[in-house]
């Protein structure tokens, strides 16, 4: 399965979700799995350099690719269990050409106006995709959301989603926890890290959109 992960903004979170993502899989030790870093950033190619450093971790492979990269994730493809794919955050051509590859798109988004205000021109992008590539299915996730109960911007945020039906707003939120930001930076995952909280939201994203 190929997973694209991208969006129409930066700063939402996408090289973090794709890392804990392929970890939480390689985990379950019933599937492989391999990042691939299409973003010019590299953050997750410098994480992956990082993490050759840590003693008692597993493997989780990382390859860098860039332009049109269907071919490519086509053909890892055919050699693990899933692909994700971590693409710039903004209309780029490995989004574009990923769409096409994509068995599953997910969207990362704060819950704030500034990247509600990108979903149409990303529900566009998607529809148009979907006609050269039908099988392609696509999911907003919630992610840094406030842990404050108190504040209610991701129910807010959830009622002008639900205006995008082809993009699927998916039911488990991801919160702005400090742990993502310290496992990444020790180049580890959220299991890893052993926070139970950060690693109940990665299993349940995981379980509804991709298990």
């Amino acid at each position: 399965m190929i997973v694209l992960i991208g969006s129409q903004k930066g700063g939402v979170g996408k090289s973090t979700m794709a890392v804990n993502i392929a970890g939480y899989l390689i985990l379950k030790k019933k599937k492989t799995a391999i990042i691939v870093d299409a973003d010019d950033q590299k953050s997750i190619m410098t994480w992956f350099n990082d993490r050759q450093n840590v003693e008692d971790v597993p493997q989780i492979p990382v390859v860098a690719a860039s332009g049109k990269i269907k071919e490519t994730l086509l053909e890892l493809n055919r050699h693990y269990d899933y692909v994700i794919v971590d693409t710039a955050g903004r209309d780029s051509a490995e989004l574009r050409s990923g769409l096409l590859a994509a068995d599953l798109f997910i969207s990362p988004l704060r819950p704030s106006q500034m990247d509600l205000d990108t979903i149409g021109y990303l529900s566009e992008m998607f529809s148009t995709a979907q006609e050269y590539n039908e099988k392609v299915k696509g999911h907003i996730v919630l992610n840094l959301c406030p842990t404050n109960i108190f504040i209610n911007e991701a129910n807010e945020a959830a009622e002008v989603l639900s205006e995008y039906p082809e993009l699927k707003l998916v039911n488990n939120r991801l919160c702005d926890r400090k742990i993502y930001r310290d496992a990444w930076g020790e180049a580890l995952t959220v299991h890893e890290a052993h926070n139970e909280k950060a690693q109940h939201e990665i299993e349940s994203l995981v379980t509804e959109v991709i298990l």
